[in-house]
């Protein structure tokens, strides 16, 4: 079964949304291979519309291993209004999202990734579709802002898988969906 890893930039005050307002002076190259990783292990990236935006306005036009990984990787999109996808290897999804990321996960294939995409990442802890979720904490506090915890989505236990401190202060806590004891 293929694995599906998330990653989220966060707030102090559990903030994940508009992370280009906050973030860009906690970023480190070593929180850049930590991405890598996850992208390298990976054939296939989940993605909303907002975020899928973002991406390809951006990543399209740069060059390095990480810009490789984003652009060659496939893409689902998952979007309402959106139907011409111009960045390569991206394709549009509607519908039940459970049900197709279910049978992606029993598919056949490497890892599948989430960067961003704070919708995608909700359905898939409220459908269990979720196996890690990475959160990079930097210290900020936001005060105002989407949070990833919103109602439906109570009383949920994760494992520590790892946790890493950066010299910007920032962390990274990358937890296991399915509980340890």
């Amino acid at each position: 079964m293929r694995r599906i890893t998330a990653e989220l930039f966060s707030t102090l005050d559990g903030v994940v949304d508009a992370p280009e307002k906050w973030h860009i002076p906690f970023h480190t190259d070593a929180m850049a291979a930590l991405t890598e990783e996850t992208l390298a292990a990976s054939d296939t990236m989940l993605l909303g519309r907002a975020t899928y935006l973002e991406h390809a306005g951006y990543w399209p036009d740069e060059s390095g291993r990480l810009a490789d990984l984003m652009n060659g990787i496939h893409k689902i999109v998952y979007t309402t209004t959106l139907t011409d996808l111009a960045w390569n290897n991206s394709t549009p999804a509607a519908g039940d999202i459970a049900a197709r990321v279910r049978e992606l996960k029993d598919g056949p294939g490497g890892g599948i990734a989430v960067t961003g995409s704070v919708s995608v990442v909700r359905a898939l802890l409220r459908a269990g579709l979720l196996d890690e979720l990475r959160l990079i904490i930097d210290p900020v506090v936001a005060g105002t802002g989407e949070r990833l915890f919103e109602e439906g989505l109570d009383h949920a236990t994760f494992g520590l898988v790892e946790s890493r401190a950066f010299d910007t202060g920032a962390l990274s806590v990358t937890y296991s969906t399915a509980p340890r004891p």
